[in-house]
């Protein structure tokens, strides 16, 4: 699963006839600091999720195990808009 944020919308009017009706987001992968990587993925976007909002993305075949993607030729979707984390440093002393 990837942690990232919607940086923008991809449109296609021309497309497989399987992924009409689907939206397209952009979505930079981030560390849990909130830092971009740089590095970004196409994804399906199943929530409604914006630009800007922090989302939860699945790969693979993970990302046809929603009811909008099944069977739908998807490589990943977003399927969470994340409200919060709360990340424990396992490093610190104790």
């Amino acid at each position: 699963m990837l942690y990232g944020r919607v940086v923008g919308t991809i449109w296609a009017t021309r497309k497989d006839e399987k992924l009409e009706g689907l939206s397209f987001r952009i979505v930079e992968k981030l560390g849990f600091d909130g830092a971009a990587s740089g590095s970004h993925v196409v994804a399906i976007d199943t929530v409604s999720a914006g630009v800007g909002e922090i989302v939860l993305v699945a790969q693979g075949s993970s990302a046809r195990q929603t009811a909008e993607t099944k069977d739908r030729p998807v490589d990943a979707v977003i399927m969470a808009i994340v409200d919060n984390h709360e990340l424990n440093d396992a490093g610190a002393p104790r």
